[in-house]
């Protein structure tokens, strides 16, 4: 099995959902949503793909950074990568349903651990998607973090207690999914939270907590004073709101304020290891992979989501040695050219 092979075999499979283009850069999709597209015009979509394609790497050969180490240690866990696998849900609708939700999140849970790396399971509008990353990550002793809806205050409780049940390593909600139409439609309300709420429900787990869907530094520096031992800087892969700034031009201020209280992981047009090296030296701990995610599930299962995240991983340590990074700690802002510095 290849990346080609499993591509060609996931376009089967995702036919009038997702067509595999040979670059995902979310301009054949726009506006498709069901599907996999952005919401409106896709300009959020294309926006993460564009910030990232911005940044200039410094090209950097004498040194001894010969063999680097692309380990990380998130939330007491030693991983092999910085590079997560995202929370996704909606196989029936967004994907076409050639797996079901069940089977999806299994190989993303399943694939992520056998790479030595970490899958995140969603929440959706039918209660069982939830249910489905529950169970995969059950099958997986717990070895992911399930991302609950900004439900209600109770409803988001309950379901951070089967995260506890289930022996996640952590729990988070996805903030940004606060004006998701179809939860209402289906009967499961979402909004916003006030910081007091969210604070309430941080408080009321041991597990360390993520809240996924920060844009902005004042929102960083709240999720931090709540509690918060992590943030995913995220514009939702450009499916909630359209003209949003992409992850990648809003990160280096959130990081500046917020580095080294929390955790910073970061979400938006990662396709591979150099998208990775990017987002890190920007400010970001750990990097998560949506799309390409799908693609790989679909087209080779669980071992499909294992060569892909090892294959990014492989281009991650490729681009360090030739920018001169030994560990990730190493990878800074001395990676990116800056044209008025002189590099």
């Amino acid at each position: 099995m290849n990346w080609e092979e499993i591509r060609k075999k996931a376009a089967e499979k995702l036919k009038g959902y997702c067509r595999v283009c040979p670059r995902c850069d979310g301009r054949a999709c726009a506006g498709e949503v069901p599907g996999m597209g952005g919401i409106g015009t896709g300009a959020a979509f294309r926006a993460n793909i564009e910030a990232l394609d911005r940044v200039r790497l410094n090209l950097r050969t004498i040194h001894d950074a010969a063999d680097p180490d692309t380990s990380v240690e998130i939330f007491g866990r030693k991983l092999t990568t910085p590079v997560l696998a995202a929370p996704i849900t909606g196989t029936p609708y967004n994907m076409g349903g050639a797996l079901t939700e069940r089977e999806f999140i299994g190989h993303v849970i399943s694939g992520s651990r056998l790479a030595g790396s970490l899958g995140f399971s969603g929440d959706g509008a039918d209660p069982a998607m939830y249910d489905a990353g529950i169970e995969a990550l059950k099958a997986e002793k717990g070895h992911g973090i399930p991302v609950i809806k900004p439900r209600e205050q109770q409803a988001v409780l309950e379901r951070i207690r089967r995260a506890e049940e289930a022996g996640a390593i952590a729990v988070g909600m996805d903030i940004d999914g606060a004006g998701l139409v179809t939860m209402a439609l289906k009967g499961q309300p979402v909004g916003p939270k006030t910081p007091a709420q969210l604070r309430e429900l941080i408080a009321a787990t041991s597990l360390p907590f993520v809240v996924k869907g920060v844009m902005r530094v004042d929102e960083a520096e709240i999720a931090a004073e709540c509690g918060a031992a992590a943030i995913v800087v995220s514009n939702h892969g450009g499916r909630i709101l359209d003209h949003t700034p992409g992850a990648a031009e809003v990160l280096p201020a959130i990081a500046r304020r917020v580095k080294g209280r929390l955790l910073i992981l970061a979400d938006g047009g990662v396709r591979t290891g150099t998208d990775v090296l990017k987002l890190l030296a920007l400010g970001a701990d750990a990097v998560l992979v949506g799309r390409p995610v799908v693609v790989a599930a679909f087209g080779g299962g669980t071992e499909g989501v294992k060569l892909l995240l090892e294959k990014i991983t492989a281009e991650l340590k490729q681009a360090m040695i030739l920018t001169g990074c030994k560990t990730i700690k190493d990878i800074d802002e001395r990676v990116i050219y800056r044209p008025e510095g002189g590099r």
